[in-house]
């Protein structure tokens, strides 16, 4: 098993630490998680439901945020790429995965992109190594992998991205790469989220979106938007 994969239990609440990395969270009964995965989830608002058909998650870890674009796309093809068969075994031991209906792929992220042939309406990454405080991203992000993820999205498509110290390097690769950027950053955490897209997106609409959704408006007030 990957060094210190774990799962621990506050409550009904159940928690997958990596390596002393917060990595998931999942309470039976609830798709929100009121931390980092539910900024990252924004993303998919971004989308027009009609055009919710097939969504790659890289890192997806134990689920935590396919869970919320699952209640947001309920019939996408949503394929999950997570780097440890034995994070994928605790997940679908702990949290559920098997219920969320993924197409999962153990392997790299990187070589997962490089070889994939199908195209998407919307791209999360949110690959990280190293552990606790010491997260970052692996040799190739944001550099060229989101350049290539890129080339994987249809028209009018999103790539979202989950940043910490490296957050002015992912801000710049998606300001290059797409002709609109938001920012979503969330109260008590220092990560950034970058969501990028071609077709129109500003921090105003996409608040807006979050503010109408069902799923995720209980999340809003931890929530900021900023059009990069």
């Amino acid at each position: 098993m990957r060094k210190g994969a774990r799962i621990v239990r506050q409550g009904q609440r159940r928690v997958l630490r990596i390596d002393d990395t917060f990595a998931s969270t999942y309470e039976p009964g609830r798709v929100t998680t009121g931390s980092v995965w539910d900024a990252i989830a924004c993303g998919i608002l971004a989308v027009s439901s009609k055009r919710r058909r097939r969504v790659l998650l890289l890192g997806l870890g134990g689920g935590s945020a396919a869970r919320i674009v699952r209640a947001l796309a309920p019939e996408a093809v949503i394929v999950g790429v997570e780097l440890s068969a034995d994070v994928v075994r605790l997940a679908q031991e702990h949290l559920d995965l098997d219920a969320l209906g993924l197409d999962v792929r153990v392997g790299d992220a990187r070589e997962v992109v490089r070889s994939e042939r199908a195209r998407y309406d919307a791209i999360f990454e949110d690959v990280f190594v190293g552990s606790g405080r010491n997260a970052y991203k692996p040799e190739g992000l944001p550099h060229p992998l989101l350049e290539e993820a890129k080339a994987l999205l249809r028209p009018g498509g999103v790539i979202v991205s989950n940043a910490l110290d490296e957050a002015g390097a992912v801000r710049r690769a998606m300001t290059d790469l797409f002709s609109n950027v938001v920012e979503i950053g969330l109260k008590e955490f220092d990560n950034r989220i970058y969501v990028g897209s071609d077709a129109r997106l500003t921090a105003r609409d996409l608040r807006r979106a979050v503010a109408e959704d069902a799923v995720l408006g209980e999340t809003l007030s931890q929530l900021r938007f900023r059009s990069r």
